[in-house]
């Protein structure tokens, strides 16, 4: 479970401060499938990263299973995130000279995985998306949806509890948009959690519960029938 309690995030100092979040008071259930929705400056994008250890509160408690981690050092946190958290993001952040597999494998060469089994559960995961006849292609051989297939399936290939997704389907077109929902949801029916900022209303329809946030502050928080 995720617990988030008044938690404010100011940028800059003295005068010049700016408050980006504003006492914001959010749980998210294991298995839950949560859109974060907003127009652009609302502070959608602060609050992933403070839901996945990116970035610190200025204030307030984060209790992740019970553990009060607000106070964390940069370290722990980074083991935190490499357990729990699986990251996809828009702009795919492929590393453009390796193949599809060696790319999945990357987080498994920071946690310390063996050569052979890197490859293996790379291979693994390629194949859950899809991509099992790509793993040898370059990032610049592979279609829009083909890379955030790969960025999916090296989220995924830790085995975390939770995907964290900022604007997965902005950089795609409607059709490969919804085939790439439809992942995330399959993940979320397999037991993952699911959180996921947009601003697109097509891509919230998928979620179970959709968070508003405008001006720092949620303004709504509604379940609703994906």
């Amino acid at each position: 479970m995720m617990k988030l309690s008044n938690i404010h995030k100011t940028y800059g100092n003295g005068a010049l401060q700016i408050a980006v979040l504003k006492d914001i008071n959010l749980t998210i259930e294991p298995g839950e499938f949560v859109a974060i929705m907003g127009p652009s400056g609302s502070g959608k994008s602060t609050l992933m990263n403070i839901i996945g250890f990116l970035d610190y509160p200025s204030s307030g408690n984060y209790e992740l299973n019970g553990e009060m981690i607000s106070s964390f050092k940069e370290k722990q946190l980074a083991q935190l995130r490499n357990q729990h958290i699986g990251f996809v993001f828009q702009q795919f952040f492929l590393l453009p000279r390796i193949p599809a597999v060696k790319n999945v494998e990357t987080p498994l060469i920071y946690a310390g995985v063996s050569k052979r089994e890197r490859r293996q559960k790379a291979q693994q995961m390629l194949e859950k998306v899809g991509l099992e006849d790509r793993i040898k292609h370059l990032p610049n051989q592979l279609s829009g949806g083909q890379k955030q297939r790969v960025a999916i399936a090296r989220a995924l290939v830790n085995d975390p509890s939770v995907i964290m997704a900022d604007e997965p389907t902005g950089a795609l077109d409607s059709k490969t948009s919804e085939q790439i929902m439809e992942l995330f949801v399959q993940l979320n029916e397999e037991g993952k959690t699911v959180i996921l900022v947009t601003h697109e209303e097509e891509v919230a329809a998928h979620a179970k519960r959709v968070i508003t946030i405008r001006d720092g502050m949620i303004t709504d928080d509604r379940r609703q029938d994906a």
